[in-house]
Parts: C-alpha cells; structure tokens; sequence
C-alpha cells in the first residue's frame, strides 16, 4: 500500500493497523472516520513509529492514545 499520499483509503489502512498492533480494548471510540486527510502526515508519524516496535510500556501506550485522540477530528 502507497502511504505517501493521503487519502480516506489510507487512514482506514493505518487506524485498522493501530488497533491490531496496540491490542486496545477500545477502539471503537477510534473509527477512521474520525480522522481528516489534514492531520494525515502526523497520523503517519505515530503509525510508522508504532509499526517499528514491538512492544510498548503502559505509560507509551497513553502518550499513543492521547496523541491519536488529539488528531480526531473536533
């Protein structure tokens, strides 16, 4: 999949790849839907960053989620 441009097709990729890779329990509060193309570029910083690790203390996941939350759209 090409993440170098934004489109709706790859927040939902990267949002569905969160969820998988985070194992949270409450991600229906984070739909892609949730997220506009104008916060894309940092949308893809916080999943490349993710992506690349392979666990994540308590305190890390909050900093993720709080991060992810500041993104949604208002």
């Amino acid at each position: 999949m090409d993440l170098s441009k934004p489109s709706a097709e790859n927040v939902e990729y990267m949002i569905d790849q969160l969820k998988q890779k985070l194992k949270m329990l409450n991600w229906e509060a984070m739909k892609p839907s949730h997220f506009s193309e104008e916060w894309y570029d940092e949308l893809k910083e916080i999943f490349e960053m993710v992506m690349k690790r392979e666990a994540f203390s308590p305190s890390e996941m909050q900093a993720i989620v709080e991060e992810l939350g500041n993104l949604r759209k208002k």
